[in-house]
């Protein structure tokens, strides 16, 4: 007996047959005692295998070239690995003997260089319904996006921008040194490092056990005989049938397709040519640092989103069709696949949901109209003029300076006042916008929710004035106490170095500054409840426009594909594998003529799907930034301070929009080229393709027949 060399690992497919018939194993041997069995193949002898390995009769009529699968699978050629059911048959040491007994769910497996068998078994995935595993989770967004925003210097989006991308270097660091002090720190070995092999071995199993039991036939020697005379003439009526079909189908693709397929190219190029204008025109910025239309409106961000989308689907629609010229195990463009029906449904379901309600709009716009003026009415001019008439009266027993109370309600007042005139003379008009709106939405239910943000920023622009006039007066009023109270303790704010410095008055100077100290910190509190009314009102009408914003996003980027795939079939959707260690089973009691297996380990080996937090990874971000912007202590400080506090920006709640598409939009001419590059045909004659009755032809046109 030879010595034994140590663990032999051994992938091995669950879907394999059990049986009791004898057979071949046929797969990878990536070492010496690493193996991965692909095909048990059935009433054939091993040295038949193995020429037809090397000559390739087993790969016959293959779709695609198998040295692809042989560089995904890291091999330069398939081997026969043992023999199945055979336990009288001697094999070379490295080769093993398998038992698959029907009764039983695992193998049997024995090899006389193994001192211990490891086998690892696993489902096979189906390219046929893009299943795979993966060792990372699959990427639902495209990961070539730009963290850089372009913000007004001095900014809160600025401050939180530089501020995120320290934080970001900073753990980028901590990891980096993290590597250097890990207590299991220990070089991977070979079979560590043969795992992202491995993994493509599994991904392409399926279609090569497919391709080998359907060559498994053509191993080994057969006889053949000519033609009889019936069937020569089944087979002279079938010729002359399917060269019929050959060549109508041949006029269709040679005459007919090239000129569909060249004019509706055509008309995607005029397409893309009217939507760069418009996106040029929503992108358009006075200087770098300005905001461009679709930075502003929340309607102008919708169409740039849509314009957007169709001029990346031709690309992802091309890169999807090349699937076709290569073998359904290539996995790269799985993400893909799911990226583009991912924005597809979403368009469609956009657009179902916005014809019902495009229709219920179109069809009560008066009423809506009424409703909408009435509440406008109520809300933003009633309501509003009602709080500052309370504001001038002693609001809750607080008492204010009168004066001061009056001119700043007078001055709001006489503002609404005229902006009430504007609201009226709208009115006429209002139900032919309500309708406009309801058309639109026949492009989808995002364009009437977006119309109504624009709407919402419009109609309450007196608010949003109101909230700037008084939160300027405060500050200028706070700023102005704190430096008074520095004159009180002799101090002065240096401007030049940013600090407090010491400094002597005079008898005059502090005079005086008692005195504005004074009046301004009694007249203090009449401004902070004017102030903090229209506070309050710009913070409820923020949240609103908020929350249609993320609105949008579900209807722009809601997972619905990716939740469908999850629930229909989690193997598409791989995020991981798993390994379960399950209990030994010893099998030498149950087969007397099977020779005694080494100590054996039976691992399953899973595909771990994608954990719905990581489908909605992109929801918790949007979260979090909303949070860290409205609710962080910046915020709060520029509120109590009155300082302007901008919503957030659009480039920080879009982002989630834009996730699924690129951060630089394919050109014109890449479109075109794109569109109108000749794929590689397969040289073939008219006849190559030619079946008869499910069978091939061969060069002569003659069929044979095997007894």
């Amino acid at each position: 007996m030879p010595e034994h060399d140590g663990l032999m690992r051994i992938f091995w497919p669950l879907d394999i047959p059990r049986s009791n018939s004898p057979g071949i194993i046929v797969g990878w041997r990536n070492s010496g005692l690493d193996v991965f069995v692909v095909a048990v193949l059935e009433d054939v002898d091993a040295r038949s295998v193995e020429n037809a390995l090397k000559v390739g009769t087993l790969f016959r009529n293959a779709s695609h070239p198998i040295e692809r699968i042989y560089t995904l699978c890291g091999q330069s050629a398939m081997h026969v690995l043992g023999l199945a059911n055979s336990p009288g048959v001697e094999v070379e040491n490295l080769q093993i003997h398998a038992t698959t007994p029907p009764n039983l769910k695992t193998p049997q497996i024995s090899c006389a260089r193994a001192a211990t068998i490891q086998i690892i078994m696993f489902d096979r995935p189906l390219p046929t319904r893009m299943q795979y595993i993966s060792l990372s989770p699959i990427s639902l967004a495209l990961g070539d996006k730009s963290e850089m925003a372009i913000h007004e210097p001095g900014s809160v989006d600025a401050e939180e921008e530089r501020e995120e991308m320290r934080n970001r270097q900073r753990t980028k660091k901590l990891v980096e040194k993290l590597k250097f002090h890990t207590v299991t720190n220990h070089r991977p070995s070979q079979k560590e490092l043969a795992l992202r092999r491995i993994v493509n071995q599994i991904n392409c199993s399926w279609e090569l056990h497919t391709l080998l039991q359907k060559n498994i036939s053509l191993v080994g020697r057969r006889s053949r005989r000519s033609l009889s005379v019936s069937e020569r003439v089944v087979e002279s009526a079938t010729t002359m049938r399917d060269f019929v079909l050959v060549a109508i189908w041949q006029i269709v693709t040679v005459y007919i397709y090239p000129i569909l397929r060249r004019g509706f190219v055509i008309g995607l190029l005029c397409h893309r040519v009217a939507a760069e204008a418009l996106l040029l025109v929503l992108e358009w910025r006075a200087k770098p640092d300005y905001a461009a239309l679709k930075d502003i409106s929340a309607t102008a961000q919708q169409v740039e989103i849509r314009l957007q989308q169709f001029c990346f689907w031709p690309h992802q629609y091309v890169t999807l069709r090349k699937r076709k010229d290569d073998w359904q195990s290539v996995t790269d463009s799985h993400p893909e696949y799911i990226r583009f029906y991912q924005s597809l449904w979403l368009v469609l379901n956009d657009i179902i949901i916005g014809i019902a309600l495009g229709s219920y709009i179109i069809d009560h716009h008066e009423f809506l109209a009424e409703r909408i003026s009435e509440i406008l009415s109520l809300y933003s001019i009633a309501a509003l003029q009602r709080t500052i008439a309370w504001l001038m009266d002693w609001p809750a027993g607080l008492k204010l300076n009168n004066e001061l109370a009056a001119f700043l309600g007078d001055l709001f007042l006489w503002v609404i006042d005229h902006w009430s005139n504007c609201i009226e003379a709208l009115r006429p008009v209002l139900p032919h916008i309500i309708w406009f709106i309801g058309f639109s939405s026949f492009a989808g239910a995002s364009m009437p929710i977006a119309l109504f943000s624009d709407m919402l920023s419009i109609l309450t622009l007196h608010i949003y004035s109101f909230y700037l006039a008084s939160a300027r007066i405060f500050n200028w009023q706070y700023t102005i106490l704190l430096s008074l109270f520095q004159l009180f303790r002799g101090k002065k704010h240096n401007v030049l170095r940013k600090r407090i410095d010491s400094c002597d008055y005079d008898l005059d100077q502090l005079l005086l500054g008692t005195i504005l100290f004074t009046l301004l910190f009694f007249l203090l509190p009449t401004v902070v409840v004017f102030y903090l009314t229209f506070a309050c009102s710009r913070m409820a009408i923020i949240s609103l426009k908020a929350a249609l914003d993320t609105l949008l996003a579900c209807l722009n980027h809601f997972p619905l594909f990716a939740l469908m795939l999850r629930i229909k079939d989690s193997q598409r959707l791989p995020g991981g594998i798993c390994f379960e260690l399950r209990d030994t089973k010893q099998f030498s009691g149950l087969f007397p003529n099977v020779p005694t297996p080494p100590p054996t380990s039976y691992i399953f080996l899973k595909s771990v799907p994608l954990t719905f937090r990581a489908m909605f990874h992109q929801y918790f971000q949007l979260g979090h930034r909303i949070r860290k912007h409205y609710l962080s202590p910046r915020v709060l400080l520029c509120l109590a301070t009155g300082k302007f506090v901008p919503p957030i920006h659009r480039k920080n709640l879009y982002s989630l929009q834009y996730s699924m598409l690129p951060a630089r939009r394919a050109g014109i001419m890449d479109m075109w080229h794109a569109l109108t590059a000749q794929t590689p045909a397969k040289k073939s004659g008219l006849y190559d393709n030619l079946k008869m009755n499910g069978k091939r032809l061969n060069g002569s046109g003659r069929r044979h027949y095997g007894h």
